[in-house]
């Protein structure tokens, strides 16, 4: 019995089935629980939760061909058991019918039959599940709607197809039989379950390349999966260099349709070949002291060009110990290139013999033949050429003290020429001219002394140049440099400062005198000092106690009378040779206030003559006529500077308003009073012009204002400079409130000073610094008038001058 037959009597059966139970029920519209009979239903309409129903029966797929050509075909009746007791009409619905695809079926509404409309293709759709429903003429549903799926047959009517047009391979040289290259593959449309897509692999062709190297089938497949592997042995790319399969695929497991494909295998290059060098041996030449290629040298290799197997590595094996020569690869050709890196040399070697090996970059394959490695030898020949001369050590460094002697040979023979001997030298570089050289021999020697304190020396190095020439070659020159490291000797005595001073002989507390000592050397050719007084007369008297590496204290031992001592010290440095000198320091010893001030000291200068050397006597004596003959020549210009000069009928200069004496020249067109022809008198009113007194110390040593002794008074210039000094500043009065004592006191103190001039001139009665609001008083500006005056501007004054305008002003 057909399938379609045996179908539709199910489906008949189940219309009785249907039909009798409608039967049953009478005329009546189905009930929800006939339409519904899985919900469940009581008796009285209600719902009554869930109850067993009766299993429905189940129509098994209606099966159809594709591609059938009997179209439109009848597949399959459906019937209702409403036809005996109503009319029923068949609809059908879902994809095919008024679905997409549609139109494919179609029911006959009167008759249940249900009808392909056109043939039908499984690659497309391979089964469609319809919904079959019975209705009364109106529209009311008579039965619950039945599933039918169709399903489609499929046929042979698709062939296979590979996935790629060309499949391509690589498989290395000289591999073993079983060795895969490449899987192929391909698809079929038609139903992977069925034998229409059961494939089949074969080769049905193969060709080398290029043609005909090869006849042997070097390859086979596997029919199921489509590996290609190698079948025999002999696959050498230097033969052959690749392989071009025709490949078949078949449906039916290889009896029904079928398509053909290509596949190209190409065969990989393994290092199974040394590179050969060839020739064996090779003459080159190359030009001394020159750096340049000077030849290749061939090599041959099987494997292929490009690949490392093919790359060769150049060693040069044997003949160059001093590594004057090296090898590289050309890169395009793989020759080797033999150059110089480092100068030959024509007088030292003219001819070098070097051995040449060969390998590749990679590594030789287990499978190549083992040979030796490829070797050549390359015979090189040194050309000599006129060179320029050349020092033996560049930079030249000499280690000279700074006070060598001028003419002192430094060094010598410190440039030759192996191709002659006619050289010519000179220094080229030397800012302090400290060097010369012999032109012929290069003999340095030293002009003169070094100084380490030059600006050209740097880190104890002084750098010069020197430059010699080969006169044969048109005047090839070279040049190096001379290092000089300059060693510090004892070239200076060390001097001592200060070299006057003043020491107090009543002091609870030994007074003494700080002596430090400076060297213009530098260590260790300076410091430490040594001290030591070298006269054993003065040695009795004073000591020298050192109190560290510069500096020592003299003091005196005995009770001696004040006055003026010269005490001879010995300062000695720490060189080599030791450097030593004697100086004579000034000590004025003195009996002090409780400043710590020297106080009445020309008293004691002039009293008995205790502690003064007949020297001392001498020195004083010469000063103050020194200081006599100044002041002679002093008046005597300006007796001739106060002379009337006659202007226009008057007499310039000659009247009773010119306090100061001094002649001005009002019709000069110069710097006002700064022009006056007279004597400054600013000089005696700033006591910051000073001047130290005379002492032996070298000319080039002196010392600052600020360095004189505690206590000192100001010397002037004008002063002979051997007269000892009062303590300043003075000593205030008891009462500094009476101006008149205050006065009195200074004009006191001034007449007891010998250091101030016999003329009247103006005194610093007790001088407060340069911003002091009080000014000097002059004998000569105080009384310019005999007439009344307004003393009031006093009060502008200061403080010490609002006490004076209040006695001489108006009450």
């Amino acid at each position: 019995m057909a399938p379609g037959r045996l179908a539709a009597l199910w489906v008949l059966v189940a219309s009785v089935f249907q039909v009798s139970c409608i039967a049953q029920l009478g005329q009546q519209e189905p009930s929800p629980a006939v339409l519904y009979p899985w919900r469940g239903w009581s008796d009285g309409g209600g719902s009554a939760g869930l109850t067993r129903v009766k299993r429905a029966w189940i129509i098994p797929p209606i099966r159809v061909s594709e591609n059938s050509k009997q179209a439109p075909e009848k597949l399959v009746q459906i019937k209702s058991d409403k036809v005996f007791t109503t009319e029923v009409i068949y609809k059908l619905e879902g994809p095919g019918v008024d679905q997409d695809p549609k139109g494919l079926f179609e029911i006959e509404d009167r008759t249940g039959w249900i009808k392909s409309l056109m043939p039908l293709d499984r690659e497309q759709y391979s089964s469609f599940k319809l919904k079959a429903f019975a209705l009364s003429p109106s529209g009311e549903r008579l039965e619950t709607p039945s599933t039918i799926e169709i399903v489609v047959l499929d046929q042979n009517d698709n062939r296979p197809n590979f996935t790629q047009d060309l499949f391509v391979g690589v498989v290395p040289e000289l591999s073993i039989p079983g060795t895969a290259v490449i899987s192929v593959s391909a698809t079929d449309a038609d139903d992977p379950t069925t034998e229409n897509a059961a494939l089949s692999y074969s080769i049905i062709d193969q060709e080398s390349i290029p043609l005909f190297r090869i006849n042997k089938t070097m390859f086979g497949i596997n029919n199921k999966t489509g590996m290609i592997y190698t079948r025999d042995v002999g696959l050498d790319r230097e033969v052959v260099e690749g392989f071009r399969l025709t490949l078949q695929v078949a449906d039916m497991s290889g009896e029904g349709l079928s398509e053909i494909g290509y596949a190209v295998i190409s065969i990989s290059d393994i290092n199974n070949h040394i590179p050969k060098l060839y020739p064996v041996s090779y003459r080159m030449t190359a030009v001394e002291n020159r750096q340049i290629d000077i030849g290749k040298v061939n090599a041959t290799d099987n494997d292929e060009p490009g690949t490392d197997n093919w790359k060769a590595k150049y060693t040069i094996a044997k003949g160059d110990p001093n590594a004057h020569f090296a090898v590289r690869t050309d890169p395009e050709t793989n020759q080797g290139i033999l150059s110089v890196v480092k100068p030959l040399d024509y007088e030292s070697q003219t001819e070098y013999e070097l051995v040449l090996t060969v390998e590749n970059e990679a590594p030789l394959s287990a499978k190549a033949p083992q040979e030796p490695v490829s070797s050549a030898t390359v015979t090189v020949t040194v050309a000599n050429e006129n060179e320029a001369p050349r020092f033996k050590v560049d930079p030249i460094k000499l280690n000279v003290p700074e006070s060598v002697d001028p003419g002192t040979v430094l060094a010598r023979n410190i440039a030759d020429d192996p191709d002659n001997e006619n050289l010519r030298f000179e220094v080229q570089y030397d800012p302090e001219k400290w060097l010369s050289i012999n032109r012929q021999t290069g003999e340095i020697k030293s002009k003169k002394k070094f100084n380490l304190q030059s600006p050209y020396v740097r880190d104890n190095i002084y750098y010069a140049v020197i430059k010699v020439t080969d006169t044969d070659t048109g005047g090839i020159s070279t040049s190096a440099t001379v290092e000089i490291t300059l060693r510090e000797t004892n070239d200076f005595a060390p001097l001592l400062v200060p070299l006057m001073g003043t020491v107090c002989r009543d002091a609870a507390i030994p007074s003494s005198l700080m002596l430090s000592a400076v060297d213009q050397d530098l260590p260790p050719q300076a410091e430490p000092f040594s001290f030591l007084l070298p006269d054993e007369v003065t040695a009795a008297n004073w000591t020298i106690i050192q109190v560290n590496e510069t500096h020592a204290v003299l003091q005196p031992l005995v009770e001696m009378e004040s006055g003026l001592y010269f005490i001879p010290v010995s300062v000695s440095d720490s060189g080599v040779p030791t450097l030593s000198d004697v100086h004579f320091v000034n000590v004025t010893l003195c009996d002090c206030g409780v400043a710590g001030d020297c106080e009445a000291v020309a008293a004691a200068l002039f009293g008995a003559g205790a502690g003064l050397s007949f020297v001392a006597l001498v020195i004083i004596t010469g000063s103050v006529l020194l200081l006599l003959l100044l002041l002679l020549l002093a008046v005597a210009v300006g007796h001739c500077k106060r002379q009337p000069i006659k202007k226009g009928g008057l007499l310039v200069g000659d009247s009773d308003d010119d306090i100061r004496d001094n002649i001005l020249n009002y019709d000069e067109q110069g710097g006002g009073e700064e022009d006056e022809n007279g004597y400054n008198l600013e000089q005696l009113r700033n006591p910051n012009a000073v001047i130290l007194p005379p002492a032996p110390a070298p000319k080039s040593f002196s010392l600052p204002v600020s360095a004189l002794p505690k206590g000192k008074q100001p010397l002037r210039k004008d002063t002979p400079q051997n007269f000892p000094n009062l303590s300043y500043p003075r000593k205030l009065p008891t009462d500094p409130t009476n101006i008149e004592d205050f006065i009195n006191d200074g004009l006191d103190e001034a007449n007891k000073d010998p250091n101030v001039p016999p003329y009247d001139t103006a005194l610093i009665y007790d001088y407060e610094g340069d911003g002091s609001l009080a000014g000097s008083l002059s004998s000569i500006a105080s009384h310019s008038s005999e007439g009344d005056q307004d003393y009031d501007y006093l009060n502008d004054w200061g403080p010490r001058f609002r006490k004076l305008a209040d006695m001489y002003g108006p009450h």
